[in-house]
Formats: C-alpha cells, structure tokens, sequence
C-alpha cells in the first residue's frame, strides 16, 4: 500500500489553448484528476470516485512540451473518503528545472462493486511535513462545507440578466472511467471550456483560469446521456471574471436533468508579459444579478479567511 504517486510525461500539443501558448487549465484539471485516481485507489485497494476539488491555484502558465510531474498524496482520511493532494510543477526538458504550476486538494470516496462507500484503511502521519499537510486538511473541512453550502443555497433564474454560455452534448463512450461512467477529469474540462468561453467572450480576448473551487460531484454521467453546462458571470473585479457553473446530464429520452456538479471559477486576460488587464464591468440590472454578485463577494471572503495549505518544496 502507498500513500502517493507522481506520474511524468509531456505537455502534448493538443493540450493547448487556441493560440497555442500554453496548456488548458481544463486539461490540467484532467490530469490532477488522473493522479488523485491513480493515489486514492492504489491506497484504498479498491475503485474510487471524485466527490470534490477545490483549492484550485494556477500559479505559472504550463507551455507545450514542458515535461510534467503530477504528484498527488494522501493527506487525510476519513471512514471512507481520502484528502489526495495534488501538485503539478513543470520544467523545460532542456534543463529539468521544476516549478510549481498548480496545486489543489481533491477528495475521494471509496466504493464496492455495487457502488457503496466501503471503509479505506485509516491514514496516520510519518513526518513533521505529513503532519501538517494534514492539518491544513482538517483544517479546511468545516470552511469547505460552509462554502458549499453557501453555494447550494443560491437560486439561478431566468430573473439573472447576467451574460451565460451553455454547452450542451451527448456523453461518448470515449468519456468514460475505468468504472463506465464520464470520468471526472473530462467533467472539469467541460467547465473549464463552457466558463472559459464565457469569459473570452466578454473580456473580448482570451481568458485564462486562475482558480478554481467548490468542484462537488453529486452523481456520475451516463455514457448516452445528455450534458448540460450552464456558465453564468455573476461578479467582475477590476481584472477577475468570476463564473459559476452547473452542470445537468439526464437520459436524452426524458426531458429531467439531474445536477451532476457545480463549480466557481475564475478567469483573468493577461497581456504578453503575463500582467492581468481590466476587464469590463458587469451592469447589476435585477435583484437576482445583485444577490450573485454579494454572493460571488461572500465567497472570495469566506476562502480568504481559510487557511493555505502548506505545499510541499518543489
């Protein structure tokens, strides 16, 4: 049994943006779900699904053909959930100097051949840095689920006048996990590319994520099903765009749509030194439109307020 894995290989190419300069943070969000995978499931021995990330800091751009370490590691356990966090740094492969990309805590649960939570194997720390990363997890739980419940609580209506993008699609066979349902990684990239769109458009340049957070899974995807992904711009700071997004699958036979996931990101355009421009400022014309953006303020206060977790060295 191992509590951590590193799993290397090269940014590809197809990874990247449509202007070819550095990686997706959806497919960076692929693979931080890979590795949380690969870590959780080689400790508890058995299959695992993804029940939330969040903590998600982009720190540098990732370029093509930079070589990639996804380091993931268990931090926390409870009866049947595991703390995996995850780092990825990147290198130039001519000099194999690493830096720190992107960082984030995912959260798993083990299941049976029936789909039921099964108990994982009680996790305890072997060192002074162990013993804090730990902390820092169990520090964060009871903030986490304050935030998701903040995020549950909110109403999106056809009272909002904010702009939205929704993405809508069939779920592919090559979509799918090792268990037969729409892998989780492929489900962050869909957020990442429905809310990215979004920001791109009303920016009116590229936009790049810088966060992610409040990533909780509530069902899987079925091969077949129908996708829903609705983005809506709910608060701009002077240079952040801060898109909320839900995402709905349902048997393409049946009109019901069942919420899958729900997630808050954030974008930013930046000019070619990689400084975040202004962007322009939403217009708050309804009460829907208000109550999101205090909302959208809320939680940049509440996850201030949390403590950071202590990264490992790269």
């Amino acid at each position: 049994m191992t509590d951590r894995i590193t799993l290397r290989f090269l940014a590809a190419p197809t990874d990247v943006v449509t202007d070819g300069t550095r990686v997706q943070a959806g497919r960076v969000l692929e693979w931080i779900d890979k590795a949380g995978y690969a870590c959780a499931s080689g400790y508890s021995g058995s299959y695992c699904v993804t029940a939330y990330v969040g903590n998600v800091h982009f720190t540098r751009p990732i370029r093509p053909g930079n070589l990639i370490e996804a380091t993931a590691r268990i931090v926390h356990t409870g009866r049947t959930s595991m703390h995996v966090l995850v780092t990825v740094d990147a290198a130039d492969v001519r000099d194999s100097r690493f830096e720190r990309a992107m960082h984030c805590l995912l959260v798993f649960v083990a299941v049976d051949e029936h789909g039921a939570p099964r108990t994982v194997p009680p996790w305890r720390p072997t060192s002074s840095a162990d013993e804090k990363l730990s902390r820092g997890a169990v520090d964060r739980i009871e903030g986490r689920r304050a935030i998701h419940d903040v995020m549950r609580a909110q109403q999106y209506t056809d009272a909002g006048t904010t702009p939205r993008e929704t993405f809508r699609f069939l779920a592919a066979p090559t979509d799918a996990n090792w268990g037969g349902k729409v892998h989780g990684g492929f489900v962050m990239r869909w957020i990442d590319e429905v809310a990215g769109a979004l920001a791109t458009g009303w920016a009116g340049r590229q936009a790049v994520a810088v966060y992610s957070g409040g990533i909780h899974f509530y069902r899987p995807i079925h091969l077949g099903h129908v996708v829903e992904l609705d983005a809506r711009l709910i608060h701009t700071g002077e240079h952040s765009m801060h898109v909320a997004v839900h995402v709905r699958s349902g048997d393409p036979r049946s009109p019901e749509r069942q919420l899958t996931t729900q997630c808050m990101s954030i974008f930013v355009t930046v000019d070619d030194e990689g400084k975040a421009l202004p962007v322009p400022q939403l217009e708050l014309r309804s009460d829907e439109d208000r109550r999101l953006d205090e909302h959208a303020r809320d939680l940049i206060a509440r996850r201030a307020a949390l403590q950071p977790m202590p990264l490992p060295a790269v």
